[in-house]
C-alpha cells in the first residue's frame, strides 16, 4: 500500500469537519491515566504492532492520540506524530461501532489537531483505504517504488 499526502490547508478540510461535526460519540486527546486501557484495547481489535505506536502517542506532550467515546465506552482511537513527525495513523473503530461516522469524526479531528500544531502536510504511511482518503481530504499518493519508512519494518510472526 502506497504512502499518501493530504494538505492542511486544503478547503476539503473544512468540508470534512462539518461532516464529522455531526457524529454522536465525543472525540476527545486520550489522557495519560487512560494509556494502559487504550493501549490493551489496541491490542485486543487490531495489533500488536499498533498498540507500540499508541504507547508512542501517549509518550508525546500533548498526547498525540485522540479517542472517541460514547457515554464511558472507548469506541475508537486515531494518533499522529507516531511512526515519525507528520504522520497520521494509525486508526481504528471498534467493529461494533464501524458505520457511524466516527472514524471520520477522528480522521478530521487528527487533522485539525495536527495543522493547529504547525504541520503543513499529513503523512499517511502505508494507507489502506486509499479511496476514502483522496475523497473526504484530498490525499494523494506519493510516487515511491519501495515501502517508505516502514522498508525493513521487523514483524511479530504468528505463532
Amino acid at each position: 500500500m502506497p504512502d499518501l499526502l493530504v494538505s492542511l490547508y486544503s478547503a476539503k478540510l473544512a468540508e470534512l469537519k462539518q461532516r464529522a461535526d455531526n457524529v454522536g460519540a465525543a472525540i476527545r486527546p486520550a489522557l495519560p491515566p487512560e494509556l494502559h486501557l487504550v493501549v490493551n484495547w489496541v491490542r485486543e481489535r487490531f495489533s500488536e504492532n499498533w498498540a507500540s505506536e499508541v504507547s508512542v502517542a501517549f509518550s508525546r506532550q500533548p498526547v498525540a492520540c485522540l479517542i472517541a467515546v460514547e457515554g464511558r465506552e472507548l469506541l475508537g482511537f486515531a494518533c499522529y506524530d507516531t511512526t515519525a513527525r507528520g504522520f497520521f495513523g494509525p486508526t481504528g473503530v471498534d467493529p461494533q461501532a464501524r458505520g457511524k461516522g466516527i472514524g471520520l469524526a477522528l480522521f478530521s479531528a487528527c487533522l485539525q489537531t495536527m495543522r493547529a500544531l504547525g504541520h503543513a502536510y499529513a503523512f499517511i504511511g502505508d494507507a489502506g483505504p486509499i479511496d476514502f482518503y483522496a475523497r473526504t481530504a484530498g490525499a494523494i499518493t506519493i510516487p515511491a517504488p519501495d515501502k517508505g519508512i516502514y522498508e525493513g519494518m521487523l514483524r511479530s510472526m504468528p505463532q
